[in-house]
């Protein structure tokens, strides 16, 4: 049964794309070498890293910080515990914050959107304390809720001791664990990803411009963050979106601003140049409805619980394989969303990836007369 139901689902994704046959696959040559201390290149949407060199080599990640500082303030606007219209008191903590600045005064009462805007496109310390306080009353309770998120996010080489990327001995995290959580934060907020492609913002009479020069240099990128330290060199974390196919890119350590945009573009450029991202199957979309027995249907739909994404080299749609194997015969009863095979992708000898195939509608045991009848049948099999 499970070698009948791959040749099915192989058949079935061929002839759903027959133009793909008439292309000749680009040889995929070995990534650009960089200068940078650690980077990666990894989409979006399949999250198969592209390019890695030292990925996980843990540095300081200087303002690159503040993109989770940003993940925690979009966390507690969807969960509805604040609005970007709620006022936020500026304390004398905030206020003195070394380094990059918005430029608020002591006292001065900030909406929540404009802290955001001042942190995400000023790169404001200041902005990132006020936040941090008003969300959980002091920076260092707010630096444990970035350490829960990280954790649940799988930033497995990350720890955080402040809001705004300030050096510390225990303040680290890694180029890999950065795009992760550069992933999350556009995929579980869209609607506030905007705010990474505005150029420039006001505040107090001082108009600053976004400091990812990327957005001047290549019009599909929209985000995301800078990062200078002197322990950490220039840092830049950058997404692009061309037709449909969106990258991601993280440089730590470079040694000057030029370079750190430099080196992002040689990586978005290879990554477009030579992959290409599809989506194979939706979530929920029925993949096959094989067999089912002992039930009050015949036949129960299988598929995926999230759209299934692969990234593969340019013009390699043709050479895919997919192929489904169930776990024995299905019997009822059978719960939607329980496990019943597993989706293999493969071009040649490669695995592109590997997916539990999941039941997407719930089948109830049938009546005792079906259930003989079936009983008999699969006896005869």
């Amino acid at each position: 049964m499970p070698r009948l139901f791959a040749l099915l689902l192989l058949l079935s994704f061929a002839l759903a794309h027959p133009a793909a046959a008439q292309t000749q696959p680009i040889p995929t040559p070995a990534p650009p070498a960089l200068g940078a201390e650690s980077y990666i290149l990894m989409d979006f949407h399949s999250g198969r890293v592209l390019v890695d060199e030292q990925s996980d080599l843990r540095r300081d990640p200087a303002s690159l910080t503040k993109v989770m500082t940003a993940f925690v303030t979009f966390s507690e606007l969807k969960a509805g515990n604040m609005t970007l219209d709620e006022q936020v008191r500026v304390s004398e903590r905030a206020w003195r914050a070394p380094g990059s600045r918005m430029f608020i005064e002591v006292g001065d009462r900030v909406s929540v959107e404009n802290l955001l805007r001042g942190m995400i496109i000023q790169s404001g310390n200041d902005a990132s304390v006020a936040l941090a306080e008003h969300i959980a009353g002091t920076e260092a309770t707010f630096a444990e809720l970035m350490n829960q998120y990280a954790r649940e996010l799988g930033m497995a080489d990350t720890h955080y001791t402040n809001a705004a990327g300030l050096p510390d001995p225990e303040h680290y995290s890694t180029a890999a664990d950065t795009a992760r959580l550069v992933q999350a934060l556009i995929e579980r907020f869209p609607d506030y990803y905007d705010y990474y492609s505005q150029r420039a913002f006001t505040w107090n009479d001082i108009e600053q411009f976004n400091r990812n020069r990327m957005l001047w240099q290549d019009e599909t990128v929209d985000g995301v963050k800078t990062g200078y330290t002197e322990t950490a060199g220039y840092c830049l974390a950058t997404s692009a979106d061309r037709d449909g196919m969106r990258l991601i890119s993280v440089v730590m350590g470079a040694d000057n601003p030029g370079a750190r945009v430099e080196q992002s573009k040689a990586l978005l450029n290879y990554g477009y140049r030579f992959f290409e991202t599809h989506r194979l199957y939706a979530a929920g979309e029925a993949i096959e409805t094989p067999r089912i027995w002992k039930g009050q249907a015949d036949n129960l739909p299988v598929g995926v619980t999230q759209d299934l994404f692969v990234t593969i080299p340019a013009r390699a749609y043709d050479r895919l394989d997919a192929r489904l194997a169930l776990d024995g015969q299905i019997e009822a009863p059978v719960d939607a969303g329980e496990p019943v095979g597993r989706l293999a992708v493969t071009i040649g000898d490669e695995t592109v990836t590997e997916q539990d195939i999941v039941a997407l509608e719930t089948i109830a045991e049938g009546g005792i007369i079906s259930r003989v009848i079936d009983e008999l049948l699969l006896w005869l099999e």
